[in-house]
């Protein structure tokens, strides 16, 4: 009879609402209420929330290679593990004062957080999070990145230098790479791991990594490029892991002035400027290169523009509100999710006809984030 029972329990197919897949999932940030929306994106539809994760006004997350958890970064030190399918926290410590985003190593084994207050960097098990090591800066730390080989990658911003945190032993094994620059605000990884290059928010230009290099040494990208032209006040400090990289050009925002400069991805030499609505804070690439979105700082919060990578050219504008925080493509680029904090909703565009197609509710969304960020390297 046992027999028998077992084959019919083999048989029986599994009804499909006892399993969600993750990779149509993803999550935004709701930043004046501490919580996290669940969403689907084929049903362009929320399906749960996450709550009682503390200060999120600056908050950004990564996930575990197998999609099911998040790690969420708070400003107020909070690193906090969250299971998207039972939509729970399932383990949060408050590591430092102020911290300012992280990263999870190509593994997925290490979660590493960037502080700004007592500055340095922490990094903790993916498991259990329970902190594995503490690597002391004296300054704070800002570009937090994952690198291939079991690496992180980070830059001080009162020192001017990179460290790289080699974790594969049983301590971290620090190459410090000093001389490069006044006050680095932020950074990106190209998406093969080789590329490192850092903004300067105290003198104009950028500084550029090869960490395919046995000793990776400070290269000058566009010094002085906003020589001769009038700076305006700096409203919002551009986010440079939201920098494209399209089809091998760097498209970055210039810190402020309204334009986006287009560098080449090999030898680091200026390509074109496109000017802009405002002062650009994410110019994010589509997929597969083709085309660029950008929003822009306070005053002029309300707008994004389209660029073409081939011309160059601002090819369409759209205003969906005031406040748009933030960008996130579909895995495939057919379709752009855009918060807009001060109409409480998420808005979905389709990115060849830029017809809006839906809108979730959320409260003051900023960062969105889908599941398909945990294979990507930089992230």
């Amino acid at each position: 009879m046992k027999y028998v029972l077992l084959a019919l329990l083999m048989a029986t197919p599994a009804l499909a609402d006892e399993y969600r897949a993750t990779g149509d999932l993803g999550l935004i940030v709701e930043r004046a209420t501490g919580s996290l929306v669940v969403v689907d994106q084929s049903d362009r539809a929320a399906i749960g929330r996450i709550e009682g994760l503390g200060d999120l006004s600056h908050a950004s997350l990564v996930y575990s290679p197998d999609e099911r958890y998040a790690y969420v970064f708070g400003r107020d030190g909070g690193l906090s593990k969250v299971d998207i399918l039972s939509r729970e926290i399932v383990a949060r410590v408050l590591q430092a004062g102020n911290s300012i985003g992280g990263a999870i190593s190509d593994d997925g084994t290490l979660v590493a957080v960037s502080n700004y207050e007592p500055g340095g960097v922490r990094v903790f098990d993916a498991k259990t999070l329970e902190m594995v090591a503490d690597i002391p800066t004296a300054s704070k730390t800002i570009g937090l990145v994952d690198a291939p080989g079991r690496r992180f990658v980070f830059t001080l911003w009162d020192k001017g230098e990179t460290w790289i945190a080699d974790m594969k032993g049983a301590e971290p094994a620090i190459t410090k790479v000093t001389g490069m620059g006044t006050n680095p605000y932020d950074a990106l990884l190209a998406g093969d791991g080789r590329t490192y290059i850092t903004g300067l928010f105290g003198e104009d230009g950028l500084t550029a990594l090869d960490l395919w290099d046995e000793t990776p040494e400070p290269i000058r990208v566009l010094p002085g490029y906003g020589r001769g032209e009038e700076e305006l006040p700096v409203y919002k400090m551009p986010h440079l892991e939201g920098w494209a990289e399209a089809a091998g050009e760097f498209v970055l925002p210039a810190v402020g002035h309204h334009e986006v400069l287009w560098i080449d991805a090999s030898d680091f030499t200026e390509t074109g400027r496109t000017q802009t609505h405002g002062q650009p804070v994410f110019a994010m690439a589509r997929p597969d290169g083709r085309q660029v979105w950008v929003n822009f700082a306070h005053p002029l919060n309300d707008t994004v523009q389209v660029i073409d990578r081939m011309t160059h050219e601002v090819i369409h504008e759209m205003k969906p509100g005031p406040a748009v925080l933030h960008m996130e493509f579909t895995p495939r680029g057919h379709e752009v999710w855009i918060s807009v904090r001060d109409e409480n909703r998420v808005d979905i565009y389709d990115t060849e006809t830029f017809e809006k197609l839906g809108e979730v509710a959320a409260e003051s969304p900023s960062g969105i984030f889908f599941t398909a960020r945990a294979h990507r390297t930089g992230l």
